[in-house]
């Protein structure tokens, strides 16, 4: 398994996420019954965003994949905050399956790229 190029498609889908977080935080927060959290939603998609860039200038960097990991307990924190008080919990339940997903790839992505042996920072020459 390619753990880089799995990195840096995580990249590229943590911009996107992030993207539509920043911009879409009413739709989302109305279609979990989570109205006045839209604040917390752009800031999620903020650090969405920063993991995205963080990937792609670093693919194979194993902290920085963790870094997702952490983000999606953040997330699964706030949706399980969200599924006690909702009237939309089927949504929120939906939501949780969709990170809980993602959680499980971010984690094997970054297991994964930790066992890959990392290069010196000046290329293979430097070794």
């Amino acid at each position: 398994m390619n753990y880089r190029t799995l990195s840096r498609g995580l990249g590229w889908f943590s911009l996107a996420l992030g993207a539509a977080e920043l911009f879409g935080s009413r739709r989302i927060t109305g279609a979990l019954g989570a109205k006045g959290g839209e604040g917390i939603v752009k800031a999620f998609g903020a650090r969405e965003i920063g993991a995205g860039v963080g990937l792609l200038q670093a693919p194979a960097h194993a902290a920085r994949m963790w870094g997702r990991v952490a983000g999606d307990a953040l997330d699964l924190g706030a949706l399980a905050l969200v599924a006690r008080k909702s009237e939309k919990r089927g949504a929120v339940i939906g939501a949780i399956a969709f990170v809980a997903g993602a959680a499980l790839l971010d984690t094997i992505v970054a297991r994964g790229l930790g066992e890959v042996p990392q290069l010196p920072a000046n290329g293979p020459a430097a070794a």
